[in-house]
């Protein structure tokens, strides 16, 4: 059996801010083969729209994600570790999304037993955006 790398929590959640950060498919294509290298699973979602109606649509996104990268596999252990970690990461920048229209991507890391998942939004209405950052982890 191939040994994990020793990573922390901290590590993993960088991984999946640095993925959610990503600005380009191919910028992203690269950070994931890069952190695979390491022994770390990635994955990255894209998402835009109105916060509050869309919460459930961007926590099943990211599970939906994490499953087809191989980052969990198909169990209530796996599935609820990922939900656990999204719908944290998107309660944290709720406060300044209520009522306003989000776009920006999130990221999803594994190593081991530590998940993350970081949400990297833009918030706001035309171009008038704040930004913001979310992160959940659980442990697998």
């Amino acid at each position: 059996m191939e040994k994990m790398p020793d990573m922390s929590s901290r590590d993993v959640g960088r991984a999946a801010l640095i993925m959610s950060m990503t600005r380009t498919r191919e910028e992203e294509k690269s950070c994931k083969a890069a952190f695979f290298a390491e022994g770390v699973r990635t994955a990255a979602v894209d998402y835009g729209g109105e916060f509050v109606s869309s919460i459930m649509r961007m926590v099943e996104r990211t599970v939906v994600a994490a499953k087809r990268e191989g980052i969990i596999q198909e169990t209530h252990l796996g599935e609820g570790a990922v939900m656990g970690a999204a719908r944290e990461a998107v309660a944290q920048v709720s406060a300044k999304a209520l009522g306003l229209n989000v776009g920006g991507k999130i990221g999803i890391a594994r190593c081991g037993e530590h998940i993350a998942v970081a949400v990297f939004f833009g918030v706001g209405l035309v171009h008038l955006n704040e930004v913001c950052v979310g992160m959940g982890h659980r442990a697998i």
